[in-house]
Protein backbone atom coordinates (compact mmCIF):
# COMPACT_ATOMS: atom_id res chain seq x y z
CA UNK A 1 0.00 0.00 0.00
CA UNK A 2 1.42 3.14 -0.97
CA UNK A 3 2.29 5.31 2.01
CA UNK A 4 1.16 8.81 2.26
CA UNK A 5 2.85 11.81 3.97
CA UNK A 6 1.85 15.43 5.68
CA UNK A 7 3.74 17.75 7.09
CA UNK A 8 2.26 20.02 9.01
CA UNK A 9 3.04 23.40 11.02
CA UNK A 10 2.24 26.48 13.18
CA UNK A 11 2.55 29.81 11.53
CA UNK A 12 2.03 33.24 12.50
CA UNK A 13 3.33 36.12 10.62
CA UNK A 14 5.75 34.33 8.69
CA UNK A 15 4.96 35.80 5.01
CA UNK A 16 8.86 36.17 4.14
CA UNK A 17 9.01 32.36 4.39
CA UNK A 18 5.24 31.01 2.78
CA UNK A 19 6.84 30.51 -0.47
CA UNK A 20 10.02 29.11 -0.08
CA UNK A 21 8.77 26.52 2.77
CA UNK A 22 5.81 25.50 0.78
CA UNK A 23 8.84 25.19 -2.26
CA UNK A 24 10.35 22.37 -0.10
CA UNK A 25 7.75 20.35 1.66
CA UNK A 26 5.54 20.30 -1.48
CA UNK A 27 6.17 16.59 -2.05
CA UNK A 28 4.19 15.50 0.61
CA UNK A 29 0.48 14.10 0.03
CA UNK A 30 -0.59 16.85 2.02
CA UNK A 31 0.30 19.96 3.37
CA UNK A 32 -1.66 21.36 6.83
CA UNK A 33 -0.86 24.49 9.09
CA UNK A 34 -2.56 26.58 11.75
CA UNK A 35 -2.32 30.11 11.65
CA UNK A 36 -2.24 31.48 15.12
CA UNK A 37 -3.35 34.85 14.17
CA UNK A 38 -0.93 36.82 11.26
CA UNK A 39 -1.88 40.00 9.81
CA UNK A 40 0.69 40.38 7.31
CA UNK A 41 -0.69 37.85 4.84
CA UNK A 42 0.47 34.52 5.69
CA UNK A 43 -2.64 32.92 6.61
CA UNK A 44 -4.03 34.22 2.59
CA UNK A 45 -0.81 32.65 1.03
CA UNK A 46 -0.74 29.65 2.13
CA UNK A 47 -4.78 29.63 1.07
CA UNK A 48 -3.57 30.25 -2.48
CA UNK A 49 -0.57 27.65 -2.53
CA UNK A 50 -2.67 24.98 -2.09
CA UNK A 51 -1.88 24.44 2.06
CA UNK A 52 -5.26 22.54 3.92
CA UNK A 53 -4.86 26.30 6.64
CA UNK A 54 -6.83 27.27 9.18
CA UNK A 55 -6.89 30.42 11.82
CA UNK A 56 -7.28 29.98 15.52
CA UNK A 57 -6.26 32.62 18.08
CA UNK A 58 -5.16 32.20 21.41
CA UNK A 59 -5.52 34.30 24.27
CA UNK A 60 -2.77 32.07 26.00
CA UNK A 61 0.01 30.91 23.40
CA UNK A 62 1.23 27.84 24.49
CA UNK A 63 3.46 25.80 21.77
CA UNK A 64 2.05 21.97 23.03
CA UNK A 65 -1.43 23.55 22.86
CA UNK A 66 -1.22 25.12 19.09
CA UNK A 67 0.78 21.67 17.81
CA UNK A 68 -1.40 19.58 19.06
CA UNK A 69 -4.47 21.81 17.63
CA UNK A 70 -2.54 21.87 14.00
CA UNK A 71 -2.28 17.85 13.90
CA UNK A 72 -6.29 17.78 14.04
CA UNK A 73 -5.74 19.17 10.60
CA UNK A 74 -4.15 16.07 9.02
CA UNK A 75 -6.15 14.12 6.66
CA UNK A 76 -7.22 10.44 8.55
CA UNK A 77 -5.37 8.41 5.43
CA UNK A 78 -1.85 10.29 6.21
CA UNK A 79 0.59 7.73 7.22
CA UNK A 80 3.74 9.65 8.24
CA UNK A 81 3.54 12.93 9.74
CA UNK A 82 6.51 15.49 9.80
CA UNK A 83 6.59 18.96 12.39
CA UNK A 84 8.15 21.50 9.66
CA UNK A 85 8.36 25.22 10.72
CA UNK A 86 7.89 27.76 8.19
CA UNK A 87 11.75 28.76 8.64
CA UNK A 88 12.69 25.63 7.78
CA UNK A 89 13.66 23.78 4.36
CA UNK A 90 13.78 20.49 3.44
CA UNK A 91 16.55 19.47 0.76
CA UNK A 92 14.57 17.87 -2.29
CA UNK A 93 14.11 14.30 -2.72
CA UNK A 94 13.40 13.84 0.64
CA UNK A 95 9.69 12.51 0.61
CA UNK A 96 11.32 9.72 -1.44
CA UNK A 97 13.93 8.62 1.49
CA UNK A 98 11.10 8.65 3.99
CA UNK A 99 8.63 6.08 1.98
CA UNK A 100 11.30 3.74 1.12
CA UNK A 101 13.21 3.90 4.56
CA UNK A 102 9.78 3.31 6.52
CA UNK A 103 8.48 0.27 7.15
CA UNK A 104 5.00 -0.96 8.65
CA UNK A 105 6.59 -1.37 11.84
CA UNK A 106 8.55 2.10 12.68
CA UNK A 107 6.75 4.51 14.53
CA UNK A 108 9.03 7.54 14.22
CA UNK A 109 12.65 8.64 12.77
CA UNK A 110 15.56 10.97 13.38
CA UNK A 111 16.70 13.02 9.95
CA UNK A 112 19.95 15.20 10.34
CA UNK A 113 19.07 19.19 11.29
CA UNK A 114 20.98 21.93 10.35
CA UNK A 115 19.98 24.33 13.38
CA UNK A 116 22.39 27.06 12.52
CA UNK A 117 25.21 28.41 10.27
CA UNK A 118 28.31 30.40 10.80
CA UNK A 119 29.13 33.39 9.71
CA UNK A 120 30.64 32.49 6.16
CA UNK A 121 27.74 30.03 5.11
CA UNK A 122 28.66 26.75 6.85
CA UNK A 123 27.01 24.72 8.95
CA UNK A 124 26.68 25.65 12.71
CA UNK A 125 24.82 23.37 15.13
CA UNK A 126 23.76 19.94 13.95
CA UNK A 127 21.91 17.71 15.33
CA UNK A 128 18.92 14.26 14.39
CA UNK A 129 16.31 15.93 14.78
CA UNK A 130 12.79 13.79 15.58
CA UNK A 131 9.50 15.36 14.52
CA UNK A 132 8.37 13.30 12.09
CA UNK A 133 6.27 10.37 13.71
CA UNK A 134 3.25 8.00 12.69
CA UNK A 135 -0.16 9.55 12.67
CA UNK A 136 -2.18 9.53 15.70
CA UNK A 137 -0.07 7.70 17.55
CA UNK A 138 1.51 10.89 19.39
CA UNK A 139 1.18 14.28 20.95
CA UNK A 140 2.93 17.36 21.98
CA UNK A 141 4.05 18.30 25.10
CA UNK A 142 5.37 21.04 27.38
CA UNK A 143 4.09 25.10 26.85
CA UNK A 144 8.14 25.65 25.15
CA UNK A 145 10.79 23.49 23.82
CA UNK A 146 7.92 21.14 23.11
CA UNK A 147 8.68 17.12 22.57
CA UNK A 148 6.46 14.78 20.84
CA UNK A 149 5.62 11.70 23.84
CA UNK A 150 3.61 8.55 22.58
CA UNK A 151 -0.06 8.46 23.21
CA UNK A 152 -0.09 4.71 24.44
CA UNK A 153 2.90 3.50 27.04
CA UNK A 154 4.50 0.62 25.14
CA UNK A 155 7.62 0.32 22.68
CA UNK A 156 7.99 1.63 19.03
CA UNK A 157 10.25 1.96 16.71
CA UNK A 158 12.80 4.83 16.00
CA UNK A 159 15.20 4.45 12.28
CA UNK A 160 17.11 6.76 11.30
CA UNK A 161 17.67 8.72 8.08
CA UNK A 162 21.21 10.39 8.12
CA UNK A 163 20.85 11.06 4.28
CA UNK A 164 17.29 13.40 4.42
CA UNK A 165 18.72 17.16 5.83
CA UNK A 166 16.10 20.04 7.34
CA UNK A 167 17.82 23.32 7.40
CA UNK A 168 16.64 25.85 9.61
CA UNK A 169 17.01 29.61 7.99
CA UNK A 170 15.96 31.62 11.16
CA UNK A 171 14.32 35.25 11.24
CA UNK A 172 16.81 36.27 13.89
CA UNK A 173 14.58 40.12 14.47
CA UNK A 174 11.89 37.78 15.75
CA UNK A 175 11.76 37.92 19.65
CA UNK A 176 11.99 34.77 22.24
CA UNK A 177 10.37 36.67 25.19
CA UNK A 178 8.18 34.61 25.18
CA UNK A 179 10.25 31.25 25.66
CA UNK A 180 11.44 32.76 30.08
CA UNK A 181 7.80 32.40 31.10
CA UNK A 182 6.89 29.42 29.38
CA UNK A 183 9.61 27.31 30.36
CA UNK A 184 9.25 28.65 34.31
CA UNK A 185 5.45 27.78 33.80
CA UNK A 186 6.60 24.56 32.04
CA UNK A 187 9.40 23.71 35.14
CA UNK A 188 6.03 24.50 37.85
CA UNK A 189 3.95 22.52 35.71
CA UNK A 190 6.60 19.53 36.03
CA UNK A 191 9.28 19.61 37.93
CA UNK A 192 10.80 16.59 37.66
CA UNK A 193 10.87 17.93 33.57
CA UNK A 194 15.00 17.06 33.43
CA UNK A 195 14.94 18.69 29.52
CA UNK A 196 13.15 21.86 30.72
CA UNK A 197 14.59 22.57 33.88
CA UNK A 198 18.28 22.22 31.58
CA UNK A 199 16.60 24.89 29.57
CA UNK A 200 15.28 26.87 32.18
CA UNK A 201 18.70 27.11 33.53
CA UNK A 202 20.12 27.98 30.58
CA UNK A 203 17.80 30.71 29.82
CA UNK A 204 18.51 32.39 33.03
CA UNK A 205 22.10 32.25 32.04
CA UNK A 206 21.16 33.97 28.29
CA UNK A 207 19.34 36.86 30.03
CA UNK A 208 22.21 37.22 32.84
CA UNK A 209 20.34 36.30 35.81
CA UNK A 210 23.35 34.33 36.86
CA UNK A 211 22.41 33.26 40.62
CA UNK A 212 19.25 31.47 39.05
CA UNK A 213 20.79 30.01 36.17
CA UNK A 214 23.22 27.81 38.97
CA UNK A 215 20.03 27.17 41.53
CA UNK A 216 18.61 26.09 38.42
CA UNK A 217 20.99 23.99 36.81
CA UNK A 218 21.86 22.20 40.15
CA UNK A 219 18.21 21.48 40.31
CA UNK A 220 18.73 19.24 37.22
CA UNK A 221 21.60 18.01 38.26
CA UNK A 222 19.99 16.42 40.92
CA UNK A 223 17.15 15.10 39.10
CA UNK A 224 16.89 11.37 39.22
CA UNK A 225 16.14 11.24 35.36
CA UNK A 226 18.95 13.61 34.48
CA UNK A 227 20.74 10.80 33.14
CA UNK A 228 22.29 11.78 29.60
CA UNK A 229 25.53 12.34 30.42
CA UNK A 230 26.19 15.08 27.00
CA UNK A 231 23.31 17.53 28.56
CA UNK A 232 24.43 16.93 32.36
CA UNK A 233 28.09 18.17 31.29
CA UNK A 234 26.30 21.03 29.67
CA UNK A 235 25.18 22.08 32.88
CA UNK A 236 27.94 21.96 35.15
CA UNK A 237 29.63 24.37 32.18
CA UNK A 238 26.96 26.46 31.79
CA UNK A 239 27.28 26.57 36.20
CA UNK A 240 30.71 27.20 35.06
CA UNK A 241 30.22 29.91 32.81
CA UNK A 242 28.07 31.57 35.39
CA UNK A 243 30.13 31.55 38.42
CA UNK A 244 32.95 32.96 36.14
CA UNK A 245 30.75 36.31 35.44
CA UNK A 246 30.04 36.27 39.18
CA UNK A 247 33.90 36.23 39.45
CA UNK A 248 34.02 33.49 41.72
CA UNK A 249 36.85 31.54 39.68
CA UNK A 250 37.26 28.90 42.03
CA UNK A 251 33.99 27.35 41.42
CA UNK A 252 33.97 28.22 38.04
CA UNK A 253 37.38 25.92 37.01
CA UNK A 254 35.81 23.23 39.46
CA UNK A 255 32.54 23.17 37.61
CA UNK A 256 34.22 23.29 34.12
CA UNK A 257 36.63 20.21 35.21
CA UNK A 258 33.24 18.18 36.50
CA UNK A 259 31.97 18.95 32.75
CA UNK A 260 34.82 16.92 31.55
CA UNK A 261 34.74 14.47 33.95
CA UNK A 262 30.39 13.82 33.05
CA UNK A 263 31.50 13.52 29.34
CA UNK A 264 35.05 13.59 28.45
CA UNK A 265 34.41 12.22 24.83
CA UNK A 266 32.83 15.63 23.79
CA UNK A 267 34.91 18.94 23.45
CA UNK A 268 33.19 21.71 24.60
CA UNK A 269 33.51 21.14 28.05
CA UNK A 270 37.72 21.14 27.05
CA UNK A 271 37.39 24.17 25.30
CA UNK A 272 35.32 26.22 27.87
CA UNK A 273 38.20 24.94 30.46
CA UNK A 274 41.00 26.39 27.67
CA UNK A 275 39.00 29.32 27.27
CA UNK A 276 38.74 29.75 31.15
CA UNK A 277 42.78 29.20 31.97
CA UNK A 278 43.65 31.92 29.16
CA UNK A 279 41.27 34.24 30.13
CA UNK A 280 43.57 34.23 33.77
CA UNK A 281 46.56 33.93 31.61
CA UNK A 282 47.13 30.79 32.69
CA UNK A 283 48.66 30.28 29.45
CA UNK A 284 50.52 26.12 30.18
CA UNK A 285 46.98 24.80 31.32
CA UNK A 286 45.51 26.28 28.65
CA UNK A 287 47.54 24.69 26.18
CA UNK A 288 46.80 21.34 27.94
CA UNK A 289 42.99 21.47 27.46
CA UNK A 290 43.27 22.87 24.02
CA UNK A 291 45.48 19.68 23.52
CA UNK A 292 43.16 17.36 24.82
CA UNK A 293 40.10 18.98 23.07
CA UNK A 294 41.82 18.36 20.00
CA UNK A 295 42.47 14.32 20.27
CA UNK A 296 38.87 13.72 19.84
CA UNK A 297 37.93 13.91 16.30
CA UNK A 298 34.42 12.32 15.99
CA UNK A 299 31.27 14.97 16.51
CA UNK A 300 28.29 14.08 18.00
CA UNK A 301 25.03 15.54 16.19
CA UNK A 302 23.28 16.94 19.37
CA UNK A 303 22.19 20.16 20.12
CA UNK A 304 24.99 21.15 22.37
CA UNK A 305 27.42 20.61 19.95
CA UNK A 306 29.12 24.16 19.52
CA UNK A 307 30.56 24.47 15.56
CA UNK A 308 33.55 26.78 17.64
CA UNK A 309 34.99 24.07 18.51
CA UNK A 310 35.01 22.29 15.31
CA UNK A 311 36.68 25.94 13.67
CA UNK A 312 40.00 28.02 13.51
CA UNK A 313 39.45 29.26 16.85
CA UNK A 314 41.14 25.78 19.30
CA UNK A 315 44.06 26.92 17.35
CA UNK A 316 43.99 30.57 17.68
CA UNK A 317 43.57 29.79 20.95
CA UNK A 318 46.88 27.35 21.25
CA UNK A 319 49.44 29.66 19.15
CA UNK A 320 48.64 31.76 21.84
CA UNK A 321 49.57 29.78 24.72
CA UNK A 322 52.58 28.72 22.70
CA UNK A 323 53.81 32.09 22.11
CA UNK A 324 53.80 33.10 25.64
CA UNK A 325 55.47 29.78 26.54
CA UNK A 326 58.35 30.88 24.01
CA UNK A 327 57.83 28.01 21.68
CA UNK A 328 57.65 29.81 18.69
CA UNK A 329 57.74 26.33 16.34
CA UNK A 330 54.52 25.49 18.23
CA UNK A 331 52.89 29.03 17.88
CA UNK A 332 53.22 29.09 13.76
CA UNK A 333 52.20 25.41 13.16
CA UNK A 334 49.34 26.42 15.09
CA UNK A 335 48.52 29.55 13.49
CA UNK A 336 49.02 27.55 10.17
CA UNK A 337 46.25 25.54 11.08
CA UNK A 338 43.42 28.41 12.03
CA UNK A 339 44.59 30.28 9.03
CA UNK A 340 43.40 26.42 7.25
CA UNK A 341 39.54 27.49 7.31
CA UNK A 342 40.44 30.41 5.57
CA UNK A 343 42.38 33.68 5.06
CA UNK A 344 42.45 36.27 7.99
CA UNK A 345 44.47 39.26 8.27
CA UNK A 346 44.99 38.77 11.63
CA UNK A 347 46.64 35.24 11.78
CA UNK A 348 48.48 36.37 9.12
CA UNK A 349 50.44 39.41 10.73
CA UNK A 350 50.47 36.72 14.55
CA UNK A 351 52.03 34.40 11.80
CA UNK A 352 54.74 37.03 10.53
CA UNK A 353 55.23 37.99 14.16
CA UNK A 354 56.01 34.77 15.62
CA UNK A 355 58.22 34.14 12.53
CA UNK A 356 60.58 37.21 13.55
CA UNK A 357 60.65 35.76 17.20
CA UNK A 358 62.06 32.14 15.56
CA UNK A 359 64.68 33.88 13.95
Amino acid sequence: MKKKICVYAISKNEIKFVERWYNSVKEADYVCVLDTGSDDGTFEKLKELGAIVEQKKYDFFRFDEARNDSMKLIPDDADICISVDLDEVFEGGWSKIVKEKWTGNVSRARYRYTWSFNPDGSEGVVFMADKMHKNKAFKWVNPVHEVLSPIEDKPYITIDLPELRLYHKADETKSRSSYLPLLELSVQEDPTNDRNMHYLGREYMFYGKYEKAIETLKKHLALHSATWKDERAASYRFIGYCYKKLGKFDEAEENFLKAILEADYVREPYYDLGEFYYDNERYLKSAVAFEEMLKIDSRYLNYMSAPKCWGKLPYDYLAYCYYKLGDYGKAIENTDKALSFGEDERLSGNKRYFESKLK
